[in-house]
């Protein structure tokens, strides 16, 4: 998601992951040492051990995780070292900035074993097998719930609503040029009003108050008054830019749980997000890089995600589990929009953006 993606309320989700880096490198492969396969993510990057180590008794192979920031940060990173790529595999480029790292060379053909098994609807570059759909998740704005029940305030449903002077100074958003949500957001308003449109709506949103930051984590974790980082911080912005998969983080990191998720989802402004990975260009370990594809789409790892990365699962017989599907539903009628679309436009989008918002 991803997505998003994503979460790392308390920051247990990055905690995570911590204890999944094997020691060494691809380099140590190159030269006969260990056998490493180094996966290169955004820092949202979150497995169980378990299903790690199982992997890694089952190939022989020890997993390096090695974290570049927010998803468009990891992105421009992998085009910036796509001659002496930084790992084996890249995970976490979503559909917003695929084309990105497709047109700079990032990836090399590979298909994994199990993308049959991927639903129709996420798959991609079916001709030259770059890259494969791993989760899905939806951009939404998130609201505070005490807030508004204490404000006796409805809170908004709708892109429209965002704009209404009860709304002002309430949200708080990523910027669009470094950041995954905050260009999945972007996206979303110019599919809801089009070429035409968007534009005009953003300087309603301005003049209402928006707050844009630099990406998720201070969005959410600092800004945002809903989430438990954000309380700790002070924050005092009761509407984020974030997923339809955080409320269930919300539950799941709470101790102890609550019995409803503290934070809710503006359900018209989602956007569908896909995230994919792939073998990148001049892997070292390209046979270790394989092998961690192919443990991507197996069922066992589709389903540890929900409750690691709180995205959804690509593989069409995974399941999710309760709490995540509960406090976590995917949108019914999320705004979507075609790869081909977003990269004949995706630059010029954020261009016009940057202009009529941060200046």
């Amino acid at each position: 998601m991803n997505i998003t993606k994503k979460v790392t309320i308390l920051a247990v989700g990055l905690g995570l992951a911590g204890g999944l880096a094997g020691c060494g490198s691809s380099g140590e492969q190159a030269s006969g040492g260990t056998r490493t396969v180094t996966l290169v993510s955004h820092d949202s990057w979150a497995a169980s051990k378990s299903v790690i180590a199982a992997f890694e008794k089952e190939s022989g192979y020890r997993v390096r995780v090695l974290k570049n920031g927010d998803a468009g940060q990891a992105v421009n990173k992998a085009v910036l070292t796509k001659d002496n790529p930084q790992g084996d595999v890249f995970f976490g480029v979503d559909n917003t900035l695929l084309s990105r790292a497709l047109d700079n060379g990032v990836f090399q053909p590979y298909r994994p074993q199990g993308s049959d098994r991927i639903e129709p609807e996420y798959r991609v570059d079916q001709d030259k097998h770059r890259v494969t759909p791993v989760d899905t998740g939806d951009i939404c704005v998130n609201y505070d719930k005490e807030y508004f029940a204490e404000r006796e305030l409805d809170p908004p449903r709708t892109f429209d609503d965002l704009v209404e002077p009860a709304y002002k100074n309430l949200l708080v958003t990523e910027n669009a040029a470094a950041s995954s949500p905050g260009l999945g957001f972007l996206l979303g308003t110019v599919a809801e009003y089009g070429d035409d449109g968007w534009a005009d709506y953003w300087k309603k949103l301005k003049a209402n108050g928006v707050k844009v930051v630099d990406g998720w984590e201070q969005a959410y974790n600092e800004e945002f008054s809903g989430s438990a980082g954000g309380k700790k911080a002070g924050g005092d912005r009761p509407l984020v830019v974030s997923y339809a998969s955080s409320p269930p983080a919300e539950v799941v990191y709470a101790d102890p749980r609550p019995g409803t998720a503290p934070t809710g989802v503006a359900t018209g402004t989602c956007f569908r997000q896909v995230e994919y990975a792939g073998l990148l260009a001049g892997a070292r370990n390209a046979e270790g890089g394989k092998a961690f594809l192919d443990f991507l789409l197996t069922k066992r790892f589709q389903e540890d995600m929900p409750l690691n990365m709180f995205v959804y699962p690509v593989r069409e017989d995974a399941r999710v589990p309760r709490e995540f599907a509960e406090y976590g539903p995917q949108a019914e009628d999320p705004e979507t929009m075609a790869p081909a679309r977003i990269a004949g436009n995706r630059d010029r989008w954020v261009r016009s953006w940057t202009s009529l918002v941060l200046k």
